[in-house]
């Protein structure tokens, strides 16, 4: 060994760090694998595949999220006078409230509600139906925009050979709003 200290002991083992660097990246696929809904098949999907699978993922919600902003503008603005008529003579179009949207994408379910602020019900009431039927929630949150609730809630198959059965869940929220 050198006096400086630029022996063989001293030095990373470039085998190591090139080990250490694809482990951590395979780890890293595995993370990004396991939040990519897709439906499981019997062959194994190799990691340029589930990258693939992540990029078309990640396109889907990014048009996903451009609709629900476009039907949000929509809806705030049909609660919205137009600037033209008076207070008292604005009747404002608006939706016909509640809207449920309901979407299987295999193991996942994405479920959006629209609710008015005099029909409200608990969001724990959704979660506890899809809690119920097989799902796992992953995400929920809500915003209030001009007198209207938008829930929105992601959840997965908590055992993904069986699934959800969607149109069970859609029957039972039906149920749960029809009262309020």
């Amino acid at each position: 060994m050198n006096n400086d200290g630029s022996g063989p002991s001293s030095k990373p083992d470039r085998k190591a760090v090139e080990r250490k660097r694809r482990n951590d990246m395979k780890t890293l696929c595995f993370q990004l694998a396991s939040l990519i809904p897709f439906k499981p098949s019997k062959e194994i999907v190799s990691q340029q595949d589930q990258l693939g699978l992540a990029a078309t993922y990640i396109k889907h919600l990014r048009e996903r999220i451009d609709k629900l902003n476009k039907m949000k503008e929509e809806a705030t603005k049909s609660t919205e006078p137009s600037s033209r008529m008076t207070e008292t003579t604005a009747t404002p179009v608006s939706l016909s409230l509640p809207v449920v949207e309901l979407r299987d994408s295999g193991s996942s379910i994405e479920l959006i509600l629209i609710t008015g602020l005099n029909k409200n019900f608990t969001l724990d009431q959704v979660i506890s139906i899809l809690e119920q039927e097989g799902a796992e929630v992953v995400s929920a949150s809500f915003s209030t925009i001009g007198g209207k609730i938008f829930h929105s809630l992601h959840a997965q198959a908590k055992l993904s050979r069986v699934g959800v059965e969607t149109t069970r869940v859609w029957q039972r929220i039906q149920e749960l709003i029809k009262y309020y």
